[in-house]
């Protein structure tokens, strides 16, 4: 029988094309857990096992390590995709995007599950670590409060509202509120700037002071305001602006 030429060379791409079931055990990213154990999986082993098939171009892995690519070798930055954005892959389908989705919110829980009680702010730096994990990865604007006894330990830290991308509203009311149902001495406001600046606007500046004023009335300290991105923060108090 005499085949197309194109044919013969479809046939001899497939031939040498390995897909992951034709790989060394070893070398498979489920097989290669269990020999090795996780932590010898590269992060493209990883998300391959969760979305546990590729497309018809390329293998899970490979599939994995260009979305990866995609997003600058980052975790972090495929953190910030949404399900939309994951599916916009060839071979991501709405299901496998929620497990990446997933798997990644895992893991930033993971990081935030260690307990509130006895945690002390001394300097900016612990406000910074104790709220990064709640703004990584956002495309939008949060406002929270850290609410402190006298001691200045942690009494809880709390969400208040959620924006876009440029800014979220704040009501002085609901901060004091807060604060007085918890009979706190001290807060530290902290918001986030998804674009990665960390410099106050002039509204800022405007709120801290205001709200400021207004805790003084009520003998409850405003003893910071942190503006935080994914890796760094800007202090008002150690830049002299409360």
């Amino acid at each position: 029988m005499v085949y197309p030429e194109g044919f013969i060379l479809h046939l001899a791409m497939e031939d040498n094309r390995l897909t992951i079931k034709r790989w060394a055990e070893e070398d498979r990213p489920r097989e290669k857990l269990l020999l090795k154990g996780k932590s010898a999986l590269s992060e493209a082993e990883l998300i391959a096992i969760l979305i546990g098939s590729g497309n018809t171009e390329q293998t899970a892995v490979e599939l994995s390590q260009h979305i990866l690519k995609q997003c600058g070798n980052s975790i972090a930055s495929l953190a910030r995709l949404s399900v939309k954005d994951l599916q916009k892959f060839k071979g991501i389908g709405e299901a496998k995007a929620i497990s990446i989705v997933a798997a990644l919110e895992i893991g930033r829980r993971r990081k935030e599950a260690e307990p509130m009680k006895r945690i002390k702010i001394t300097s900016s730096n612990d406000g910074f670590e104790l709220l990064r994990g709640d703004f990584m990865d956002l495309n939008h604007e949060e406002f929270w409060l850290i609410l402190l006894k006298r001691n200045n330990e942690v009494i809880k830290k709390e969400m208040l509202s959620r924006g876009g991308v440029s800014g979220t509203v704040v009501d002085a009311k609901i901060i004091f509120k807060r604060a007085l149902e918890e009979t706190a001495s001290g807060l530290i406001l902290a918001h986030n700037h998804p674009s990665g600046n960390m410099k106050p606007s002039h509204e800022d500046i405007n709120l801290t002071k205001r709200l400021k004023e207004a805790g003084r009335s009520l003998d409850i300290s405003v003893l910071d305001h942190l503006i935080i991105t994914d890796n760094d923060y800007f202090s008002f108090a150690d830049e002299g602006l409360l």
